[in-house]
């Protein structure tokens, strides 16, 4: 079972989603909190697998509930989930560890397949959500006065620079694998060793890092 957290400051959405998901036979939900504190508090007794997370709430919203939760315990999964299709909240989201962003407007059924891919190591954006990721991280890269692509590039070979093109287009494992005609388990292997010599954390992180750095062009 896919232990699940719902955060959001709004109790019928709330309990619209916990209907929802509850009649998933893979997925339970183990909590619900209104506020970014709240959902801090419960990962740490409760140590849910993923967590729904809404952006805009009192006390601790939901980026900085990310940020602090993933600090704390990296393996939880977090995907935001909210109304605001703003690229801010985005790049901050996902900066801070969020494995995925969906808008409220997405059906159940996506819902529950995005809690599925991110518990299995997957990371997803809504494709009206990634363009505005994409171009925020476009804009940084424009202002970045000049300055040259990050060094690490260099430490890739071509067969991993193509699975960062790949990862940077929003790509899972088995997609992957079917356009380099690979295994999954293979492609496992190769983005475990990328993130190892980029230090970086995870695959979010990664598709950031090749889209910063013109690897997904």
């Amino acid at each position: 079972m896919i232990k699940v957290l719902i955060v959001d400051d709004q109790d019928i959405l709330k309990e619209g989603l916990k209907m929802i998901l509850s009649s998933e036979g893979d997925i339970e939900i183990c909590g619900l909190a209104s506020n970014g504190e709240d959902a801090y508090n419960i990962c740490k007794w409760n140590l849910p697998d993923v967590v729904l997370m809404d952006i805009k709430m009192p006390k601790v919203n939901g980026v900085e509930a990310t940020k602090r939760i993933k600090k704390d315990f990296p393996k939880i999964k977090i995907i935001v989930l909210t109304t605001f299709n703003d690229d801010e909240y985005i790049y901050d989201a996902l900066k801070y560890g969020a494995s995925g962003y969906l808008l409220k407007d997405a059906t159940p059924e996506r819902i529950a397949e995005a809690i599925r891919e991110v518990y299995n190591g997957g990371a997803l954006i809504q494709p009206n959500v990634a363009a505005k990721v994409v171009d925020r991280f476009y804009e940084m890269a424009n202002n970045n006065n000049g300055k040259s692509i990050d060094k690490r590039v260099d430490k890739l070979t071509k067969r991993e620079k193509d699975i960062c093109r790949f990862l940077g287009e929003g790509k899972n494992n088995k997609e992957i694998a079917k356009e380099l005609f690979l295994s999954e388990g293979t492609i496992k292997n190769h983005i475990t060793n990328i993130l190892n010599k980029l230090e970086l954390r995870d695959r979010t992180q990664l598709a950031i890092f090749s889209v910063k750095n013109g690897l997904s062009e």
